[in-house]
């Protein structure tokens, strides 16, 4: 079940200007776009971008024209608040893909070798631990998470954050 779908009494009230409604609303959505940012913004970027995608939700709700394509509108509007606070912070935008195939197709095969061992070495040791599993010894996540005792989420959670640091070192 979406997130428009499991809120749509509440969404269809606040879209109507109800101001109790949007304040439910906010509270409903606030958690999920918690999560969703965490997964997405920089450590130190998370509850801005929250304060800031609730605004922009308050602010613009009654412009979503489909209310089926209110989780996509609405988890797009703090991906790019993550990008924007991002750029601000590190002077670029560390998810740019144009870049990091830039980046790629700069280096040579030795090079980008010896730069993604330093990448890796770059990591604290329980990401890179997690990364040499899944990537190297091709573990499945719930493996790793047997291995090293944690639960699947924090193994997930873990993996995603090093790969995060990783591609930080190799284009930043």
């Amino acid at each position: 079940m979406s997130l428009a779908e499991h809120h749509m009494p509440v969404l269809d009230a606040a879209r109507r200007g109800d101001p109790a409604a949007l304040a439910q609303l906010l509270r409903l959505c606030q958690p999920d776009i918690r999560r969703y940012a965490q997964r997405n913004c920089l450590v130190g970027d998370v509850d801005d971008a929250v304060q800031e995608a609730l605004l922009v939700l308050s602010r613009k709700l009654s412009s979503v024209r489909m209310l089926a394509a209110f989780s996509g509108w609405l988890f797009q509007v703090v991906k790019r608040e993550c990008h924007r606070l991002a750029r601000s912070a590190l002077g670029h935008d560390p998810w740019d893909d144009e870049r990091a195939e830039q980046w790629l197709a700069s280096q040579d095969t030795a090079g980008l070798r010896v730069e993604l061992i330093r990448a890796l070495e770059s990591l604290p040791a329980d990401y890179l631990k997690v990364v040499l599993l899944r990537d190297f010894a091709q573990m499945s996540i719930a493996e790793i998470a047997g291995e090293i005792n944690q639960s699947v989420a924090a193994v997930k959670s873990r993996l995603h954050r090093a790969r995060q640091m990783a591609r930080e070192y190799l284009i930043g």
